[in-house]
């Protein structure tokens, strides 16, 4: 996906993707993602990454700092919100 890209075109583009596509940029984001860095993630028992894409988890109960705006995801998704482990993926914070 190209750099500095919204996110509402990066959905656009995911979907016009193979499900082999998808989980390949899926598997790279990942490797990007620096939740498990995150303070509101250390601790947590949680083991998934990517909420961004993936949505929000049970185990994140509390705000305690978000990496999300550093993270590599959030620019190449052209992501503009917080706390996906407790507000929900990109798509769900966007109303898509």
């Amino acid at each position: 996906m190209p750099k500095n890209m919204t996110f509402e075109l990066a959905m656009e583009a995911m979907s016009k993707m193979s499900l082999d596509e998808i989980n390949a940029s899926l598997a790279d984001l990942t490797k990007i993602c620096v939740c498990g860095k995150c303070p509101s993630y250390k601790g947590t028992g949680e083991t998934r990454l990517l909420f961004c894409v993936t949505g929000k988890r049970a185990l994140i109960q509390k705000e305690k700092g978000c990496m999300c705006p550093a993270c590599p995801v959030t620019e190449k998704l052209g992501l503009r919100w917080l706390y996906y482990c407790m507000k929900g993926s990109g798509k769900e914070q966007a109303g898509l």
